[in-house]
């Protein structure tokens, strides 16, 4: 959409407002794959067809009555000879578990569709450079494949970029850290060079799975709503053509847009080599839209397709929870599908962000920050338990159904959910306490953390300053996103712990006044920065994290220093749980004492690990459940290792994190949270079987 409507005021908003604006960069096209060869696979390297050999009527293959096919003509789909109407809907494999997989999708076919659009995003199966990861719930192929054994056609978002509420729009943050710095989603040539060797490596997986190749996937989109960030037409080009050296000559590649003229001019490629398609506000009349986007494809070559079809919308942390009204939104989907439109539901099962993997917005400026709930219900008609017992489900559904070509199965009954009560958390570790687990980096500045190769979660910084009878101020014009302060007289060996001081935030930038502290030697001063989701959206996209300017105290440069990732990927490593427990009576951490010369104690507002057990006795009682974190601050909570994502209850709108049975087992289960600021005064996380979206204040609190 629009960057007007992603303007919009949320406090302002309505529900029809809410759905126009465009998600902080999720633009689903639905893309149309013209399968026009039974096999044939252009060779790579193969040189785009000139515009004057391509025809605006269809490719019949008159001649292969055998080959399966799916094209434009006439202003429409045609699937194998047959009039196709697209009624589909995002499900993003990496936002449910695999083994959640097929019920989603069987939940979907329910619903009565007929196609699944996902995304592809970079930076799940690029993590670091040159190290590829294509398993477990990147196993992106069996996903595919798993939809075509149940009947659906798949519209791929290949990207490179994707928005999708997700880290950095799924750029790897990796490329953050490369010098010069890359112009993402431009022809800089040092960027294209990157973008051709992810999908040298994407592409030819996706390949035989072209719908002309036995496969379910029938349009390939090229980047995303690009209209709405720029002009680059090299840029686009450069995607054509990569795209087709791998895929051939013979799949429909596709751009998406806001319905607009001026988004239209910018994202699209003239030309009957590339399908352009159209998102808008749902409850927007949508016939005067689909004719504009006519002018933008060939004669012939432009079937009504809306690409997202909003179901719902997301929500950020310290916003009221996003509602739509389902007989709206149902009403709505009609008005396309009655005049033989095509549309695709965004969401039609939104899932959960799970770990560090969130995105964020941005409003007026760079600051204006806005980070995504580790819920992505997105408020689907699938919610993201899976459960399908509600309104909005059944108004869509009985719309499609007066559109389906095929009877719809039965609406299958909701998952079991279970609630395993109160789990009572012990106190295992600070976060100073595991320090000397990871290791140290030394700079006269402080580095962003994707140079000191921390990619998410958190980054401690470490300095020191002169004593000042009368305290002193500290100042970092430039933190993204969310700094704990803390400072310490490594000369008083006296148990004293480290003093919280304050937080820095990056929408409410200010200085700190830092006490005075009777002190013989330097003051440590102690920054642990949280990175919360990387902007995915607009012109802020550019979205490193950690300390990004000078730090001053009292007008002073602070130089030299040390900077601690904080690995969370291994939590049995990093807390060794068992050593700390046995000793942490009497501490005897002496590498971390020597290396910051601290104590390890803690005191209140300071990042502390927990851990609790409960069991399950048998495997019929393991059901999915909600960790309710009622009562406790923010931080990041983990089940049996597995990071469930992010928890702020004092801000809202989430309470509960989702916890899918998968992750749970017969008998022993741990829970560990990492608490940033105060615990639950009981030590208490309770299992329970409903979500909860009435934590916080109801208005924006960022």
């Amino acid at each position: 959409m629009t960057n007007e409507r992603r303007g919009a005021d949320v406090g302002a908003r309505v529900v029809l407002l809410r759905m126009a604006r465009k998600r902080g960069g999720m633009t689903f096209f639905f893309a149309f794959l013209t399968v026009i060869a039974f096999g044939a696979f252009f060779p790579a390297f193969a040189p785009l067809p000139a515009v004057s050999q391509l025809s605006s009527t269809p490719i019949r293959l008159q001649n292969r009555v055998n080959a399966r096919q799916f094209d434009i003509s006439s202003d429409m789909f045609w699937k194998d000879g047959n009039q196709f109407q697209i009624i589909g809907g995002d499900l993003h494999y990496f936002r449910v578990l695999p083994e959640y997989w097929k019920d989603r999708l069987l939940r979907a076919k329910a619903l009565g569709l007929n196609t699944i659009q996902t995304y592809v995003p970079w930076n799940l199966h690029e993590p670091r450079a040159g190290e590829w990861i294509f398993e477990g719930i990147a196993d992106i192929e069996s996903f595919l494949r798993l939809c075509q054994e149940l009947g659906f056609l798949v519209m791929l978002r290949a990207g490179p970029y994707i928005c999708g509420e997700w880290d950095l729009g799924g750029f790897p943050a990796w490329l953050l850290a490369i010098e010069p710095p890359l112009r993402l989603r431009s022809s800089d040539p040092a960027f294209l060079q990157l973008v051709d060797k992810w999908w040298s490596v994407l592409l030819p997986k996706i390949a035989p799975l072209l719908y002309h190749n036995g496969g379910p996937i029938v349009m390939v989109q090229i980047e995303n709503e690009y209209g709405s960030y720029g002009e680059d037409k090299n840029y686009l080009r450069y995607l054509v053509t990569l795209a087709r050296t791998h895929l051939g000559d013979d799949i429909i590649l596709y751009t998406t847009d806001g319905g607009s003229r001026e988004t239209l001019e910018k994202g699209t490629i003239r030309g009957s080599d590339v399908f352009s398609a159209v998102d808008f506000t749902t409850g927007d009349n949508p016939w005067p839209i689909f004719e504009l986007q006519k002018e933008f494809n060939a004669p012939g070559r432009s079937p009504p397709l809306s690409a997202e079809f909003y179901t719902g919308w997301l929500t950020h942390w310290g916003e009221k929870l996003a509602t739509t009204d389902a007989n709206f939104i149902a009403s709505s989907l009609e008005t396309i599908l009655s005049r033989n439109g095509s549309a695709v539901l965004y969401m039609a099962h939104g899932g959960t962000n799970f770990g560090f993997f969130n995105g964020a917005n941005t409003g007026v400026d760079d600051s204006d920050y806005k980070p995504d709930l580790t819920s992505y219900d997105y408020d689907a008609p699938i919610k993201e338990s899976g459960d399908v017992e509600n309104s909005k489900f059944r108004a869509l559904r009985g719309v499609i159904q007066r559109y389906s070509s095929l009877s719809l199965p039965p609406i299958p009954s909701n998952n079991g959910r279970k609630g395993y009560g109160h789990i009572k958390v012990g106190k295992v570790a600070s976060l100073f306490d595991v320090l000397d687990a990871t290791h140290m980096i030394k700079s006269k500045n402080p580095l962003p953390m994707e140079s000191a190769g921390q990619m998410f979660g958190f980054l401690m910084y470490v300095a020191e300053y002169p004593v000042k009878e009368n305290g002193s101020i500290l100042s970092i014009v430039k933190i993204h996103d969310r700094a704990q302060v803390f400072v310490s007289c490594p000369s008083n060996n006296d148990g004293k712990s480290p003093k919280y001081i304050g937080t820095i935030e990056r929408w409410s930038n200010k200085a700190l006044d830092l006490p005075y502290i009777e002190c013989a030697s330097n003051i440590s001063l102690f920054v642990l920065v949280e990175n919360m989701g990387r902007v995915n959206y607009g012109p802020y996209l550019y979205d490193r994290k950690g300390i990004l300017s000078t730090v001053f105290v009292d007008r002073n440069i602070l130089y030299e220093w040390k900077m601690f990732p904080i690995p969370l990927n291994n939590l049995s490593r990093l807390l060794k749980v068992n050593d700390i427990v046995q000793v942490r009576d009497h501490r005897t951490t002496k590498a971390l004492l020597k290396k910051l010369k601290i104590q390890s104690k803690m005191t209140s507002k300071e990042p502390e690990f927990y851990e609790g057990r409960f069991s399950i006795d048998t495997l019929n009682e393991v059901k999915d459940t909600y960790l309710s974190l009622n009562g406790w601050s923010k931080g990041i909570a983990f089940v049996n290792g597995f990071n469930m994502g992010r928890f702020w209850p004092s801000h809202g709108p989430q309470c509960n994190l989702y916890v899918p049975g998968p992750v749970l087992q017969r008998g022993e289960n741990v829970v560990v949270i990492l608490e940033l600021e105060a615990p639950n005064p009981e030590l208490v996380v309770t299992s329970v079987d409903q979500p909860n979206y009435t934590c916080g204040s109801k208005v924006h609190q960022l």
